[in-house]
């Protein structure tokens, strides 16, 4: 029976761009809305812009424009990157439409109904450097309860909750500066009065995982529930309250009810109704969250939920976050690293697969090891699932597919019977399992080919149904595993779709086996990955960060010393230099890369019909159509790199420290495309 699924990822907030951590959290939504689709089951996955509050108002300020218009930028930018990594969502919209609007009033009204709400003056933290009231966010300081340092404005790693007021030795995070208390109106929901309801939820089967049941109990249903503060007075970017003039609702009132507006959107495009998603028994909502905001969607949302007469989520999916080589994410070390750098650099293929392999039902922190990282993606992805198809994939275009299935010792039946395990561990979002199923699936299917040799038999007239029938077991297992992993890997079940000419479109097409087809040219489908190229987005990553420091500044300032700024390199010898082929080059054509902020895409000829394709960083330096027609200096040998805009098959050399200061080396004219530079 096909079941109806409503998705919902966190939004993610409108004052900064994606990065890895935060892609930890729309991979795994996207891995588990993609198999749903894959089972028949009708699932929408919305998200949207979470817009509101004093972080966009203080940077729209500081960055001189309208809060809307800085918004609408990192929407453009959040979806880009989004989209870079596969994460298809059926909408994406921002917390500041009228929709959201409206909604806001609906539920506010039915708190107010329901005689939840109370006001009273309270003593806020205050900013007098920003001239603003501090929303818990913004003020960091030593947790009350257990003395740790640095800890949030409302929350400690401790696990314990307080008021910003009870924190020791706050600090402004907008400023630096020290708060000072001022008294504020302040309008509040009165949770304990829904704590019967919360009780019964929380204890209610599959909504929340067992260790987050148990903390909710431990931490805040055993004992008096605090009045949830809903409001912030002005100034602040939101939602002006209309029965409380001059305050307005606080983002994580107006954030969740988001999702519902987005819904309402979609629903218009689309001719449908909300309520059938969100007044429907029969339709499931799953929210996917990091646990750093458990107390927000597993008691302030249903209580409001349930005033308001919507429906509540059948599961809170609630995950824990990313370290980097056993370290809390960091800029200083680079490994705090962007979407669109690591776009910049590898397969986003490979970190949905490493996420996959490490995600599973449990609040878990996981790691990314660089080195482990490169270990899964060669040995896994490259090494066994796409090796399948590539020993054959070369004689599979002669021989084409049998018309009946040949004997391969129960191979294809055993993966069929693994399917349920694999799709159980999907829903439950126990990837890691899957991930295990599937590769012990893979360990199995290569062996085969390596006993069958289709190489040797290729040479001999007398075998080519041998090979056929070899071709039409490897192939045929190689599509099993990708449509098991096509909710992680799509990219991977597009390549096999078209090679196949078969679109992949359901779970049960792994039941049955494709026969008597032909089948396309191989093509190349996943690189191994480069340490190398791990190390550098790192690097990348921590030049970036430092871009913003003083330091970094004053040095690129001092241009009469530059041995100073940057040291030379450790000694090397004639043999070492050798290996680097340097070549003259004429620039051919030269566009921008729509996608990426720092690229122009080359077309350099080394003289004849010898070209090369590369895309350099010198965007913000050079103007396309003035690069056309001159000489310029590559590296010729560099191994081609794959990116997300296309293959760069060399470097074209620069000097200066990046951005708009870099400066091209030419050559004076005479020289000729194609010769060596010595």
């Amino acid at each position: 029976m096909q079941r109806k699924i409503l998705v919902t990822s966190a939004l993610p907030y409108a004052n900064g761009p994606i990065h890895i951590g935060h892609l930890v959290e729309y991979i795994q939504t996207d891995i588990w809305v993609r198999f749903q689709k894959l089972r028949g089951n009708k699932c929408l996955y919305l998200c949207a812009d979470d817009t509101h509050g004093t972080a966009i108002m203080i940077r729209a300020k500081k960055e001189g424009r309208s809060e809307e218009d800085l918004i609408a930028s990192m929407s453009e930018s959040h979806q880009k990157d989004f989209a870079g990594f596969g994460i298809e969502f059926d909408h994406y919209g921002s917390t500041n439409s009228d929709e959201n609007r409206k909604l806001c009033g609906q539920f506010w009204q039915s708190l107010r109904d329901a005689d939840l709400i109370t006001e009273r003056s309270i003593e806020q933290l205050y900013d007098p450097e920003a001239n603003t009231f501090l929303a818990d966010r913004f003020v960091r300081g030593t947790c009350p309860k257990c003395g740790l340092l640095d800890q949030a404005g409302d929350n400690c790693n401790c696990g314990h909750t307080y008021s910003p007021t009870e924190l020791i030795d706050p600090k402004s995070t907008l400023s630096g500066a020290t708060p000072v208390l001022k008294n504020a109106k302040h309008l509040f929901v009165e949770l304990e009065q829904l704590r019967g309801f919360l009780t019964q939820w929380v204890d209610s089967e599959d909504s929340l995982q067992t260790e987050v049941a148990n903390y909710l109990k431990g931490h805040f249903l055993g004992d008096e529930l605090r009045d949830w503060d809903v409001s912030r007075p002005s100034p602040y970017f939101g939602f002006e309250i209309p029965d409380a003039p001059g305050n307005y609702w606080y983002v994580w009132f107006d954030a969740p009810i988001g999702y519902i507006a987005t819904t309402e959107q979609w629903c218009k495009a689309n001719n449908q109704t909300l309520d059938d998603w969100w007044k429907n028994k029969d339709c499931e909502i799953h929210h996917f969250i990091g646990k750093d905001i458990t107390y927000f969607h597993t008691l302030f949302w249903p209580g409001m939920l349930k005033t308001a007469g919507y429906s509540l989520p059948k599961k809170v999916h609630i995950h824990g976050f990313l370290t980097v080589n056993g370290e809390k994410m960091s800029k200083s070390k680079g490994t705090f690293i962007a979407a669109e750098t690591y776009l910049n650099q590898t397969n986003p293929s490979y970190l949905r697969y490493f996420y996959a392999s490490k995600l599973s039902q449990r609040v878990e922190d996981i790691d990314l090891g660089i080195e482990e990282f490169a270990r899964k993606v060669n040995t896994d992805l490259v090494g066994k699932v796409v090796n399948l198809a590539s020993r054959v994939g070369k004689f599979a275009k002669q021989t084409g597919l049998a018309e009946v299935y040949p004997d391969d010792g129960g191979l294809f039946e055993n993966a069929v019977a693994a399917g349920d395990e694999i799709a159980s561990a999907y829903e439950t979002c126990d990837y890691a399992r899957a991930i295990r199923r599937i590769m012990e699936l893979a360990d199995a299917a290569n062996p085969f080919v390596e006993h069958a040799k289709p190489w040797e038999m290729k040479k001999d007239p007398d075998r080519q149904d041998e090979l056929r029938d070899v071709c039409t077991v490897a192939l045929n297992l190689f599509r099993q595993l990708t449509i098991y992993l096509s909710p992680v890997l799509p990219d991977l079940a597009t390549q096999c779709s078209e090679w196949l000419d078969e679109p992949i479109k359901s779970w049960e097409q792994s039941r049955t086996p494709l026969l008597g087809t032909q089948v396309g040219a191989f093509r190349r489908m996943l690189d191994r990955v480069q340490i190398e190229d791990l190390e550098k987005m790192i690097e990348d990553s921590k030049a970036e960060s430092d871009e913003t420091t003083s330091d970094v500044a004053k040095q690129f300032q001092d241009s009469d010393q530059p041995l100073k700024d940057e040291p030379l390199a450790d000694e090397i010898g004639i043999e070492d230099f050798a290996k680097v082929d340097l070549r003259v080059a004429r620039v051919i054509s030269a566009e921008h890369v729509p996608d990426a902020n720092k690229l122009l895409k080359l077309e350099l000829s080394l003289g004849g019909d010898e070209t090369r394709q590369v895309f350099a960083g010198i965007k913000a330096a050079y103007e396309p159509e003035k690069l056309v027609g001159r000489l310029v200096v590559m590296v010729a040998n560099l191994k081609p790199r794959k990116m997300r805009f296309g293959l760069s098959e060399g470097m074209v050399t620069a000097a200066g420290p990046g951005g708009e200061d870099v400066f091209i080396l030419g050559i004076d004219e005479g020289a000729k495309p194609g010769q060596r530079v010595h």
